[in-house]
């Protein structure tokens, strides 16, 4: 068996085509023009490009886009600051604060300090309970997207055995709302599970989000299961480089499981195209208006 490869890079193409059509109506039938505001806090070069994608991408879908760079010595305080003037800014819908933080900030603090209808991020703590309640909410970036490329292999989820590794605040637990959501039976797995590797077996639909290289090998996985690879990781390469990889140890999986995403290539792009959908969402419905299709 060879795994049929779920190209997150195409169906993240898709997904900004329709989101850009969606801006489009907006602006056209009710003069709204989506706003998205970036902080970044600190010189991390891999958050500055980062933003400048996500940047890039959200005006290429006909929004406007603003980042805001603060230097690394800024104050919680200051941050706080101005993160209650973009709550207060009309033309901003969608406010996302750049991670990690200086350690001189709580970033909890800060993503609570939010307006939960700007929260894009879906991080903000009304967000996190009205998802976990079942509520409308703008929900994680890399969750929603992981659910999205898991239904384009089963497009229901009810009633599939569903195992989740991994149970971050940023990935894991909200991915299990959202598969809840879909009357998925779910299982999260984590360090501390007995028998991982049979656990991760019972799985039809297994996602690995745990932050170690090659952790999931193929005899961990059911024939015929759809594997979503959410690491992300840097490992030494050739020639003194680094190359990036995910928690499955994919070429043993490959063999093994019915479909299975790529790293990079995978999830990767699905999480700023939905960034964008979020933020049309939370436009649409700062302007009282039904949401987009998208």
């Amino acid at each position: 068996m060879t795994a049929r490869v779920i190209d997150g890079g195409a169906i993240a193409v898709a997904l900004r085509e329709k989101v850009a059509a969606a801006a489009r109506r907006l602006n056209a039938d009710h003069g709204v023009v989506p706003g998205l505001a970036v902080v970044l806090t600190g010189d991390n070069p891999a958050s500055e490009l980062y933003v400048r994608n996500k940047a890039a991408l959200t005006e290429a879908g006909g929004m406007r886009s603003s980042i805001h760079r603060l230097p690394a010595s800024t104050s919680a305080a200051d941050l706080l600051d101005r993160i209650a003037a973009l709550n207060a800014d009309g033309a901003v819908d969608g406010i996302l604060v750049q991670l990690p933080l200086p350690p001189q900030i709580d970033p909890h603090a800060v993503l609570a300090a939010i307006d939960p209808a700007k929260d894009v991020d879906g991080f903000h703590p009304i967000n996190v309970g009205r998802l976990a309640t079942g509520l409308p909410s703008l929900v994680p970036c890399t969750p929603l997207g992981c659910v999205i490329l898991a239904k384009t292999v089963l497009p229901s989820l009810a009633g599939i055995a569903a195992v989740v590794l991994g149970r971050s605040n940023i990935v894991g637990r909200p991915l299990v709302q959202l598969l809840l959501a879909e009357n998925a039976t779910v299982t999260i797995a984590h360090s501390k599970t007995r028998d991982l590797p049979a656990v991760c077996a019972g799985a039809d639909l297994l996602f690995a989000a745990v932050g170690r290289p090659g952790l999931v090998r193929g005899d961990w996985i059911k024939p015929g299961a759809t594997v979503i690879d959410i690491g992300i990781n840097r490992v030494p390469g050739e020639g003194g480089k680094y190359r990036v990889v995910g928690d499955v140890a994919y070429a043993e999986a490959a063999k093994v499981a019915g479909a299975i995403t790529p790293v990079p290539g995978g999830v990767g792009p699905m999480t700023i195209a939905c960034l964008m959908a979020n933020t049309i969402r939370a436009a649409a419905a700062r302007a009282g208006l039904p949401m987009p299709e998208l």
